[in-house]
């Protein structure tokens, strides 16, 4: 990302800074990109694949790379600063955004091949009821025969670096002199959930002297394998094989829900 427009006292927008967090946090995973890729070059019944809807999109790091393929992408996502980001990234490529809530989207489309959730989306809808409302509305922009793939997170390793215990290394981008390091600080359980607790600071050039810092946290609804296919056949759709996305050095593996429309 290129910051522009500002004197070299100043901290980016808030748009800005939205947009390098999300990149240096989730930018980097690529993990998943060939099981996507795998998805979405696949032929339904002997027809060619039709059009991608990406749910949880971000600043494109899906997105874009299967519309550098060749396939025609909506990407959706609930934050437009994002979505902006994405939209300058994509530069002419087939890619139409939309802002909206994954629980409650109507595009008013009923024609999509393929449906993405990764990096835990449906994680994040606010436990069974989110998730069922996403279901239904994904199932409803499926067209027959059309696959639902949903990334999730099963298992969990717990730490709390505040009381002095090892966490993972801080993951840092430097733009135009100023460093911006963000470090998980602890994973934990919580009410029905796992609390991922981050800590973001942005250093000044040579001196690291501080300029702005915060803490984020997520929390992570805990769902089976089996609990979202109970789900998703509630909602109307039919469970296929799972799939499986391998940990890596810095990220823990996914199980990926099939289900058909």
């Amino acid at each position: 990302m290129v910051l522009t427009g500002r004197r070299d006292t100043e901290l980016p927008s808030a748009a800005e800074l939205a947009v390098i967090w999300h990149d240096l946090e989730c930018g980097g995973y690529d993990a998943d990109l060939p099981l996507w890729r795998q998805l979405a070059a696949a032929r339904d019944e002997g027809s060619p694949a039709g059009p991608i809807l990406e749910v949880g999109a971000g600043c494109g790091r899906v997105a874009l790379d299967l519309a550098a393929a060749g396939h025609e992408v909506t990407a959706l996502d609930l934050d437009r600063r994002l979505l902006d980001a994405l939209s300058a990234r994509a530069a002419g490529m087939a890619v139409e955004t939309v802002c909206a809530d994954a629980r409650t989207f109507e595009l008013g489309r009923r024609d999509f091949a393929l449906c993405l959730a990764p990096m835990q989306t449906v994680q994040l809808l606010g436990g069974e009821a989110g998730r069922v409302e996403f279901l239904r509305r994904a199932r409803a922009h499926l067209r027959p025969g059309g696959l639902l793939a949903c990334a999730i997170v099963t298992e969990f390793e717990f730490f709390d670096s505040t009381l002095g215990e090892d966490g993972p290394t801080a993951e840092t981008v430097r733009l135009e002199g100023t460093d911006y390091v963000s470090r998980a600080i602890r994973i934990c359980a919580s009410d029905g959930g796992v609390l991922i607790e981050r800590g973001r600071q942005i250093l000044s050039g040579e001196r690291e002297a501080p300029r702005g810092g915060e803490r984020d946290v997520i929390e992570l609804d805990l769902v089976s394998v089996e609990q979202l296919e109970r789900e998703a056949i509630a909602a109307g759709l039919h469970p296929a094989a799972a799939g499986r996305i391998e940990d890596t050095d810095e990220y823990v593996g996914s199980d990926v829900v099939m289900l058909r429309a």
